[in-house]
């Protein structure tokens, strides 16, 4: 009866890994045909030539801003935490 019950218990524990190995197999196939459907039909554009030296005089580039606000942020961080 015990070796009975084992037996069921090793048997659904295959057939659940099984069927687990299966549908990931199935969903990795499944990404990398559509993968290449789009890649083959919506081709990314190719990125534009930079501008380099055309910006605005006193432009600020958004790297900049985003450097400045979070050196702001850890100062103001540091300044509140200091005991």
């Amino acid at each position: 009866m015990q070796q009975d019950i084992v037996a069921q218990g090793v048997e659904l524990m295959l057939f659940g890994m099984g069927t687990v190995v299966v549908f990931l197999a199935l969903l990795v196939v499944a990404t990398s045909v559509m993968s290449a459907v789009v890649g083959r039909f919506f081709p990314e554009a190719p990125p534009a030539p930079a501008a380099e030296g055309k910006a605005a005089p006193g432009a600020v580039s958004p790297d900049a801003e985003i450097v400045a606000a979070i050196t702001a942020a850890v100062h103001r961080h540091r300044n509140r935490h200091r005991p």
